[in-house]
């Protein structure tokens, strides 16, 4: 399995994940710059059709998921998922489902920079220390 510790430069698997999303990518690289100033002790991995998060578990994951129907989708947009014990109400989650009692997975899709905000980092801070527990 391939991690990445924090503090490695962009490395190609990323450049390769956003090769098609070029415009996304700033997006990833916010999010990506802000968990690990607030999780600095995550691992990552970048897969096929998603970048992962990881502490003991999964925790958290980006993808291009199609959380809504493509004409519903921003252009460039990034899924931000990740798992908690109950259910977020927030007009951002474009998506939650209980696949387990008590297990909440998220969708979020993010359109800009802004996006990666307060709110959002804390809702993964959550869904970490939910992960850790496991």
């Amino acid at each position: 399995e391939h991690f990445r510790e924090r503090g490695m430069t962009m490395d190609a698997d990323v450049l390769l994940f956003f090769d098609k999303q070029r415009a996304a990518l700033p997006m990833y690289e916010a999010f990506e710059q802000a968990l690990f100033e607030r999780l600095p002790d995550t691992r990552m991995k970048v897969q096929k059709t998603q970048i992962s998060f990881y502490n003991k578990h999964q925790f958290c994951c980006v993808s291009f998921l199609r959380v809504r129907k493509k004409k519903e989708l921003p252009d460039p947009y990034l899924v931000v998922t990740f798992g908690l014990e109950h259910e977020v109400q927030s007009p951002r989650i474009a998506a939650a489902t209980e696949p387990y009692p008590n297990r909440w997975t998220h969708h979020v899709v993010l359109a800009s920079l802004l996006e990666v905000d307060d709110e959002l980092m804390c809702w993964i801070e959550e869904a970490a220390a939910f992960s850790a527990v496991k």
